[in-house]
């Protein structure tokens, strides 16, 4: 499990392709190393990835062909970034909301309104049927940041971002037409499908 507060960002250090498989070695600096064990859990772009081997600050994460097929890790090179946070422990405090890192789909960055001390981004979601997901005020994790959402209009949706978020992730350097994972609060979607399914046993 994770909180959606990232911890900061490392880059790709290399890549290795075979058949429906990639291995995506990441530098990570000593701050997120600290206690790594092969076996644990860390999120790279909100996408919860086992550690395979530590070779110094070198850190491999083994990515599966639905993986590359969902999320946007398989668009990434080498010398490209991802948003790291380790899974958290027992007594962590949760400042976002709770996330499995198990994202649902992409979205694309439709626009970027930017302001001295604030930044809104819009997000173009694939299909209509997962906006019902998507509420105002609602929670939504973007490439494994906990974000509020502001506004819902149509496909698209938008988030508001503080300088320090802007800082810490890559939201600071997100362009429009750069695709973002998208991880629906666990809560709203349990809560809508189970009224839905109520509702569909009842003919209603």
């Amino acid at each position: 499990m994770f909180t959606g507060i990232v911890q900061g960002t490392a880059p790709i250090h290399s890549i290795t392709e075979k058949a429906n498989f990639r291995t995506q070695v990441v530098k990570l600096p000593p701050e997120m190393r600290k206690d790594l064990e092969i076996g644990a859990s860390v999120a790279n772009n909100g996408v919860c990835l086992t550690v395979t081997e530590i070779n110094g600050d070198l850190v491999s994460f083994d990515l599966m062909q639905e993986t590359l097929r969902i999320t946007n890790l398989g668009l990434l090179k080498v010398g490209d970034h991802v948003n790291i946070e380790r899974a958290m422990q027992m007594g962590t405090e949760i400042g976002g909301h709770l996330l499995s890192g198990h994202v649902y789909c992409t979205a694309t960055i439709s626009d970027i309104i930017a302001s001295e001390n604030n930044r809104q981004i819009w997000f173009e979601l694939p299909s209509a049927d997962v906006m019902k997901y998507i509420l105002t005020k609602g929670f939504v994790a973007v490439d494994g940041i906990s974000l509020t959402i502001g506004e819902v209009k149509g496909t698209q949706f938008c988030v508001n971002l503080i300088p320090e978020t802007l800082q810490r992730t890559l939201m600071g350097q997100r362009k429009v037409g750069d695709i973002v994972n998208i991880e629906i609060d666990p809560q709203t979607q349990a809560i809508v499908n189970t009224v839905e399914n109520y509702l569909k046993a009842r003919n209603l």
